[in-house]
């Protein structure tokens, strides 16, 4: 498992030319605000982005953001990952949404700048072009539950507990929460959450749509994550130009009219059809083998 060590804004800038360091996960604490690491062997495709702050509980302040981006921009660069889980490496929490303390000493201009920051670094977790997974095993409220539904699938522990609560801070939800949950739940039970601040636990949030799939926790509270794991490794038997391209045509098409949509999805089919995959892909088939895909 090859991990790579996020540990400020200015360290980030050398990312490229830092040694990977061979360790295990459970020794990558205390190491800085995001942890980022690619698998190998059977699981080679699969990313591991993790949240790292534990004094802060994982709040969304300026180092935390600056850290996201410039592991966002490096994921987006690399072909060789087909999915990413995204999940914290503090026991209990996977994010607690805005830094209060270092909000309430902005202006009001520097507020407003902030926010939109926020907004779009979530953006570029969304906009990634290969399949992501939020694994939930404790809190994520207000930003941290934003940061949830900016990717493509949620995984939540039983435990977890899960809500957009701005309202009740005197605040609306900033990071794309008034958008992108009435687009993940129905219209009126996005409202309701909203207007109440109310907190659901991850069986409550699966009723209601918000999360994919709920697991008991377990005694090393990571079930979430190794419900993530499974779900990753479906994914990486896949072609990887085949997952970006389906992604794609959804999010795409979704905003468009069924017609328009089907032009996208004509388009992104048209830039997977001279890929060597698609070709693995049907003589694997043929020859009823496992296929070798290789990104190309």
């Amino acid at each position: 498992m090859w991990i790579q060590r996020v540990n400020s804004f200015k360290q980030i800038r050398k990312l490229q030319s830092v040694k990977y360091l061979s360790t295990k996960i459970q020794d990558s604490e205390n190491v800085g605000p995001i942890v980022f690491h690619k698998l190998g062997g059977e699981d080679k495709g699969i990313a591991v982005y993790g949240l790292n702050s534990p004094k802060a509980r994982n709040a969304l302040g300026f180092d935390f953001i600056q850290s996201m981006r410039e592991v966002n921009q490096l994921i987006r660069e690399d072909t060789k990952i087909s999915v990413v889980i995204l999940h914290s490496l503090v026991p209990g929490i996977f994010c607690a949404g805005a830094n209060l303390k270092e909000r309430f000493k902005m202006n009001d201009d520097e507020v407003a700048t902030f926010v939109r920051g926020l907004r779009n670094t979530f953006i570029e977790i969304e906009d990634l072009p290969m399949p992501t997974i939020a694994a939930v095993e404790g809190v994520a409220v207000g930003g941290g539950l934003e940061l949830a539904l900016a990717c493509d699938i949620r995984v939540a522990a039983e435990t977890a507990k899960l809500g957009l609560i701005e309202t009740g801070r005197g605040l609306i939800p900033g990071a794309g929460g008034t958008q992108r949950l009435p687009r993940v739940v129905h219209l009126n039970i996005a409202k309701e959450l909203i207007f109440t601040s109310r907190i659901v636990n991850g069986t409550e949030a699966k009723d209601l749509g918000l999360v994919n799939h709920v697991v008991p926790q377990n005694n090393k509270n990571n079930a979430a994550f190794e419900k993530s794991m499974t779900i990753a490794r479906e994914i990486i038997s896949n072609a990887p130009i085949a997952l970006r391209c389906a992604k794609q045509a959804i999010n795409e098409g979704v905003q468009l009219s069924i017609k328009d949509g089907y032009e996208v999805e004509q388009k992104c089919y048209e830039i997977n059809i001279p890929t060597k995959d698609r070709q693995e892909g049907m003589l694997s088939f043929m020859e009823k083998r496992k296929p070798q895909y290789q990104g190309h």
